[in-house]
C-alpha cells in the first residue's frame, strides 16, 4: 500500500474533516480495533487543534460524557466506538439524547458486509440498533478508494449533521453513521499524517425554516386565572410570559425559568390546597414537566384549558392526554404587559404569592442550619438541608448538575430560598428519561464544556446514582483536566421508593419491610472513600452543612467527591409531614 493512503484511513480523515467543517468541536472516543481509522483521524485533528479529543475506556461513560458536552455547548458532539457490544453500550445515552433533543453524532465502526453473519469476531447486526431513538441512520459501506467516494461520504455527513441539529424540523437529536471498514485500518507510517484534501464537491447549505407564527392560548374564561407550568428545558420564555401577564409560575429546577416575582415556592405541596387551585381555569405548559404528580393531576382536570407550547416537529408533552391546544409558540403580545395600566395578575396572583410566601417559610424553617444543628444523621429533612446548602453557594456563573430520584425533588423544594432578589443558578439534569444512568459522566462532560466559558460546575447526586456510574470518575493521564465537585447524599440505598406507594406497603409489617429493603431499598454498604481512592479521586466525608458550604466555596481542583451521610429510615413520614405543614400554612395564610 506504500504510496497510497488506505481507503479506510482516507475516508475516516474526510469524515472527521467534514465534522469539523460542520462545527463539531468535541470527539469522544472509546478505544477499539475496527474503529482504528477514526481513532487515527480524530487524534490527527486533535493534534492540529481542530477538535478536542476525549478518550474513555467505557463506551457507556463515553456516551454520557458526550451528552454532557452537547448539553452544555448546544453543539453536536461525535462519539466513536468499535463494533459489537461497544455499540450497544451507547444505547442509554442515545435514548436520553433522543428525549432531551441533544445532538450526538454516533460513529460506530463495523465489519464490512462480506463478514457480517459469518461468525466473525465482534460482529453483530448494528444496522438500526438504536431504532426510532435516532433522527437519521445510515449504514455506510466499506470504502474502496473509488472515484467520488469521498463526495458521497460528505453528502451523507451533510444530511446527518442537518438532522442532528434539527435544521429541517427543529427537532434535534442523535444520528447514527454505521461505518464499515476493511483492512488495512492504519495509516502508512511513511506517509505521515495529513488532513483529508478537498475533493471539489459541493456542500449543501441547509437553511432552517422560518419560525412559525405565534398563537394565542385557547382562552374560554378569564385569562387572569392562568398558571404557567415550566418543565425541563422550558427556557426563559416561561418566566417572561408569566411576569408579563402576572401569571403564577410553577417552574421545575431544570426549566431554566425558575425565579422571579411570580414563581411559586414548594408548588407541589401548594397544589394540594383546593381553595387555591380550584380557581385555575387555564394552564400554559412550556418545556417537558416530569417531576410532579400534583402538576400532572392539575393538567388532567377536565375543567382546565391546557395549552402546550411545543416548537419544532417533534412530539409534544401531554402525558395525561388532556391538552386542548398545541401551538409552536405564543404570540408576541403575551410577552408584553397588559395595556391601559391594568394590574398584572390582580387578586388571583396575590393569592398565589401569599401561598408561596407561606410555603417558603415552612421549607425555610425545616432546612435551616438550626434545624440540623444536632447533626445530619439524627435530623429530619437532612437531605433537604444538604440540597439547600449546595444551592446556597451557587451564583449565576455556576452550573449545577443534579441527579434523578430524590436530589432533583429536594432541589425543587429549596432552590431560590437563598437567592431571593437574585437570579437562581443554572440547573441541568438528564430529564429526558429521568434515569440515574450516566450522571457522573454527564457532569464531567458539562464541566469540560462550561470551563471554556469560565464557569464552575458542581453536581448533586444520590449514592445509587453515584455507584451506578462510578466509572465516570476514570480519566487517563493524557486526558484534559476537569474541575467538578460531586456531592453524594449517601443514605445507603434507594430512598425515593420510600416516598412512593412501596414505602407505605413497607410499613404494614416486618415481612413487607424485609421485602422492601431487599428489592427497593437495596442497601449496599459501599465504602465511597475506597472507591474514590481506587480512581485517584479526592474524597471527603463532610459531617454537616456548614462544612459542606465551606468545602464548596474552596477553589476548584480536579474531580472531588464530597460525601454527606443522611438517614433513610423515615423518608416517607418526613415527606408527608412537610407537605402537610406547607398545605396547612397556605390555608392559614389565605
Amino acid at each position: 500500500m506504500s504510496g497510497r493512503v488506505p481507503p479506510s484511513v482516507a475516508a475516516a480523515r474526510a469524515l472527521v474533516a467534514d465534522l469539523v467543517a460542520h462545527g463539531v468541536r468535541d470527539v469522544v472516543l472509546a478505544p477499539g480495533s475496527r474503529s482504528a481509522p477514526l481513532a487515527y483521524a480524530a487524534a490527527e485533528a486533535a493534534d492540529a487543534g481542530r477538535v478536542a479529543l476525549h478518550v474513555r475506556v467505557d463506551e457507556r461513560v463515553a456516551g454520557f460524557l458526550a451528552l454532557g458536552l452537547a448539553r452544555a455547548s448546544a453543539s453536536p458532539v461525535a462519539v466513536v466506538t468499535t463494533s459489537g457490544t461497544a455499540v450497544a453500550n451507547l444505547h442509554p445515552a442515545v435514548l436520553e439524547a433522543h428525549h432531551a433533543e441533544l445532538p450526538l453524532v454516533l460513529l460506530t465502526a463495523d465489519r464490512p458486509h462480506e463478514l457480517r453473519g459469518t461468525g466473525a469476531s465482534q460482529t453483530t447486526d448494528q444496522v438500526g440498533i438504536f431504532g426510532s431513538a435516532v433522527r437519521h441512520a445510515v449504514d455506510v459501506p466499506a470504502p474502496e478508494g473509488r472515484d467520488g467516494e469521498l463526495r458521497d461520504l460528505r453528502a451523507t455527513t451533510d444530511r446527518a449533521l442537518a438532522a442532528a441539529r434539527g435544521l429541517r424540523d427543529l427537532h434535534p437529536g442523535p444520528v447514527h453513521l454505521n461505518l464499515a471498514y476493511r483492512d488495512p485500518l492504519h495509516p502508512d507510517p511513511a506517509q505521515g499524517s495529513a488532513a483529508a484534501p478537498p475533493d471539489g464537491s459541493r456542500r449543501a447549505t441547509v437553511v432552517p425554516p422560518e419560525p412559525p407564527p405565534g398563537a394565542d392560548p385557547a382562552f374560554h374564561g378569564d385569562p387572569a386565572r392562568t398558571l404557567v407550568v415550566a418543565g425541563d428545558g422550558a427556557g426563559p420564555d416561561a418566566r417572561a410570559v408569566a411576569e408579563a401577564q402576572g401569571w403564577p409560575l410553577l417552574a421545575e429546577p431544570t426549566s431554566g425559568a425558575r425565579g422571579g416575582p411570580t414563581a411559586v415556592a414548594a408548588y407541589r405541596s401548594v397544589l394540594a390546597v383546593s381553595e387555591l387551585v380550584d380557581d385555575v381555569e387555564q394552564v400554559v405548559v412550556l418545556g417537558r414537566p416530569t417531576l410532579s404528580r400534583p402538576v400532572q393531576r392539575l393538567l388532567a382536570r377536565p375543567d382546565v384549558a391546557v395549552t402546550v407550547v411545543a416548537p419544532g416537529g417533534g412530539p409534544w408533552p401531554d402525558a395525561v392526554r388532556n391538552a386542548l391546544r398545541v401551538v409552536p409558540a405564543l404570540a408576541d403580545r403575551w410577552y408584553l404587559p397588559p395595556t391601559g395600566g391594568a394590574a398584572r395578575g390582580g387578586a388571583f396572583l396575590d393569592r398565589w404569592r401569599t401561598a408561596s410566601r407561606a410555603a417558603a417559610a415552612v421549607v425555610d424553617a425545616a432546612t435551616s442550619d438550626d434545624a440540623v444543628a444536632d447533626g445530619l444523621l439524627g435530623a429530619p429533612h437532612a437531605a433537604l438541608a444538604v440540597a439547600r446548602a449546595v444551592a446556597s453557594v451557587l451564583d449565576d456563573e455556576d452550573v449545577l448538575v443534579v441527579g434523578a430520584s430524590n436530589p432533583v425533588r429536594d432541589l425543587d423544594l429549596v432552590l431560590g430560598l437563598d437567592h431571593e432578589g437574585t437570579e437562581t443558578p443554572q440547573v441541568v439534569a438528564n430529564r429526558g428519561l429521568a434515569g440515574i444512568d450516566g450522571t457522573v459522566s454527564t457532569a464531567v462532560g458539562v464541566a469540560l464544556a462550561e470551563s471554556r466559558r469560565g464557569r464552575r460546575t458542581r453536581a448533586l447526586v444520590g449514592d445509587l446514582t453515584f455507584l451506578h456510574d462510578v466509572g465516570g470518575l476514570l480519566r487517563g493521564p493524557h486526558e484534559a483536566p476537569v474541575d467538578v465537585e460531586i456531592v453524594v447524599v449517601n443514605d445507603d440505598g434507594g430512598s425515593i421508593f420510600a416516598t412512593l406507594e412501596h414505602g407505605a406497603l413497607a410499613a404494614t409489617g416486618e415481612d413487607a419491610l424485609r421485602t422492601f429493603e431487599r428489592v427497593f431499598g437495596t442497601p449496599h454498604g459501599a465504602d465511597l472513600a475506597q472507591l474514590c481512592a481506587g480512581y485517584g479521586v479526592e474524597h471527603r466525608l463532610v459531617p454537616d452543612v456548614g462544612s459542606l458550604r465551606d468545602a464548596l466555596r474552596a477553589a476548584p481542583g480536579g474531580v472531588r467527591v464530597l460525601e454527606v451521610r443522611v438517614p433513610r429510615v423515615d423518608r416517607l413520614g418526613e415527606t408527608h409531614d412537610l407537605a402537610t405543614r406547607v398545605a396547612d400554612a397556605v390555608r392559614a395564610a389565605l
